[in-house]
């Protein structure tokens, strides 16, 4: 027998001391870090199969990722 599958959006970010942070915007509370981003896969994938276990594939109010968009905003000017 197949196992079921979900596919999800990860968010991969590089914080300021240079490490890999992942969550999953579908996933409230699922996140996790690493070195590399083949680290930080790894520890997403890891992450998601506990999540899901532990709400047993059941997720309230789960979110939805849509887009990423880039906007440009005036800076304030500083007195």
């Amino acid at each position: 027998m197949q196992k079921k599958v979900n596919e999800y959006d990860i968010i991969i970010e590089q914080d300021e001391n240079k490490v890999y942070v992942a969550y999953v915007p579908e996933l409230p509370g699922c996140h996790t870090e690493g070195d590399t981003i083949e680290e930080v896969m790894v520890n997403i994938s890891e992450a998601m199969g506990l999540y899901l276990e532990y709400t047993k594939n059941k997720v309230k109010n789960p979110m939805k990722f849509v887009e990423v968009r880039k906007i440009t905003v005036p800076l304030p000017s500083i007195s």
